[in-house]
């Protein structure tokens, strides 16, 4: 408890990063690998917390065509039943009596009505299956206009591609070590300026007698580059001034111990900033170990090769001997 006590007072905690200090809160992590929030918000309707303007935009976009697929084509089974309970009396054109194939000629139908393509050859006659024809073709309007400007903001919002690598690694730094990630930007033509970065740690710390989560800000090499054509191998250095000085493996897992990465940057291609999240928790942190060289010249040596495919490869490295000067210690 001691020890859990001296880290405590050793460091100033960072008490602006939004997270609980509860220690009965905690989950696998507090962020994902994908930049979001580990929670779940309950006690409001799904009215009320969900956003289909949101949803819309931040789904991979598989399932944002998956969506619009099966919009498209629930809604017009929705009018071809329709038609079908008025009667296909109404529809002038059709050319088969029989049930499955004059089902496919309301529901092309309906396509067209609801495209406003209207090929022509079934036309409705009637008031009711004009109504229904009218009310359709203007819900066909409406929800291009709206996939449309789902479409446009998809690809106008701004967003950094970023790709973090699998683990963090304790590596040999100056003598000492240091605990290490990199991340880079995979697309060809999106170049980030002024790009900073900011790390947090959150640990599991025992404060008079009670476990409590404490959260510090990491003390980097370097936490801003005027440009990022390449990887940055983020570095943060383990001395007496930081909260891993003398942890090991089972110290990190005792206190829970979970990194906040987030990195904000201009984005040239979209002219705005972009930001990107990221965490590694204690089972991604990996020790004696170092990263690999992930780029090299061209053949003819007038380019540099960026190897992306190589971004979270490492191996084995020697850390230096060095005495803990203190080391976690179980809540319990």
């Amino acid at each position: 408890m001691a020890n859990h006590r001296r880290i405590n007072s050793l460091l100033k905690a960072n008490n602006d990063t939004g997270f609980s200090n509860k220690s009965d809160i905690a989950s696998s992590r507090f962020v994902n690998k994908d930049g979001t929030f580990n929670l779940q918000k309950t006690g409001l309707g799904i009215i009320n917390r969900f956003s289909i303007f949101q949803f819309m935009l931040t789904i991979p976009r598989w399932q944002f065509m998956g969506v619009i697929l099966s919009f498209y084509i629930i809604i017009n089974l929705l009018f071809t039943s329709v038609y079908l309970l008025v009667g296909t009396d109404q529809l002038q054109g059709m050319i088969s009596a029989a049930p499955w194939v004059k089902f496919k000629e309301v529901f092309y139908f309906s396509t067209q009505t609801f495209t406003t393509v209207g090929y022509g050859r079934v036309n409705p006659v009637g008031d009711a299956v004009n109504i229904i024809a009218s009310i359709e073709s203007l819900s066909g309007l409406l929800s291009l206009a709206i996939a449309t400007g789902l479409i446009y903001g998809r690809f106008a919002r701004p967003k950094a591609h970023l790709l973090f690598s699998e683990h963090a690694l304790i590596s040999p730094f100056k003598g000492k070590t240091a605990l290490m990630f990199r991340f880079v930007n995979y697309k060809n033509n999106h170049s980030l300026t002024n790009v900073e970065i900011k790390v947090n740690v959150g640990m599991k710390v025992l404060t008079d007698g009670e476990a409590t989560y404490q959260y510090y800000t990491l003390t980097l090499e370097r936490d801003r580059v005027e440009s990022m054509p390449m990887s940055w191998t983020v570095v943060h250095p383990i001395d007496e001034n930081s909260p891993f000085n003398g942890f090991t493996h089972e110290d990190m897992k005792t206190a829970d111990v979970e990194l906040f990465a987030q990195i904000r940057g201009y984005d040239d291609i979209f002219s705005d900033m972009v930001q990107q999240r990221s965490s590694y928790t204690y089972h991604e942190i990996l020790f004696n170990r170092k990263f690999s060289k992930m780029f090299h010249e061209s053949e003819d040596g007038q380019t540099t090769i960026l190897e992306l495919d190589k971004l979270s490869h490492h191996q084995e490295a020697k850390i230096p001997v060095v005495q803990p000067e203190f080391s976690a210690v179980s809540a319990s």
